[in-house]
């Protein structure tokens, strides 16, 4: 079997796809998350496979409003499947009044938007998204932590009591406080 140019560029793009899943997989597999970089890796690959398949039909680059509508078919069909996979590591505690797994969630989402980029072969927007990627699950992770506990901090009160001290034997009234 001979790879066609057409060929070896759609193997670059599935390679090229399944490594920038497993790098966001990475994130996730450190913090010890239900998908690792495996998963985000052939969820990456695949988006990427279906829009190749769809986009390399023979004779539909002849037909550039078949071709419009092939392209909004996939994001659509690609996007919407995903999110179901996403929505299976979500989990919701009612009593807690607490999700987790939306960064998960959002993760396997923002993976398999990066492989129909991939499939599309736009890589200066597939490296910002990327780094912007990366940069949200590393870098912000600990300023949202910061942010959490500074919110969630009881804030200490001082009395009225202690800022206006009340003569001897007079209490305060549930209207000073």
């Amino acid at each position: 079997m001979t790879l066609t140019d057409a060929d070896v560029d759609a193997l670059l793009r599935l390679a090229a796809a399944a490594v920038i899943g497993m790098v966001i997989g990475i994130n996730r597999d450190l913090k010890g998350k239900p998908t690792g970089m495996r998963t985000l890796g052939l969820v990456c690959m695949g988006a990427t496979l279906v829009s190749l398949a769809a986009i390399r039909v023979t004779d539909l680059a002849q037909h550039p409003d078949a071709m419009s509508r092939v392209v909004q078919g996939i994001l659509q069909g690609v996007l919407t499947g995903v999110g179901f996979i996403g929505a299976g590591v979500v989990l919701r505690d009612p009593e807690a009044l607490e999700v987790h797994g939306l960064t998960t969630a959002a993760t396997v989402w923002v993976t398999a938007a990066l492989g129909i980029a991939c499939a599309l072969g736009d890589w200066h927007l597939i490296a910002l998204g990327v780094v912007i990627t990366l940069v949200l699950l590393v870098v912000v992770n600990p300023l949202e932590r910061v942010i959490e506990r500074r919110a969630r901090k009881p804030r200490s009160r001082v009395s009225d009591e202690n800022r206006h001290p009340q003569p001897e034997g007079r209490g305060t009234t549930h209207a000073d406080r």
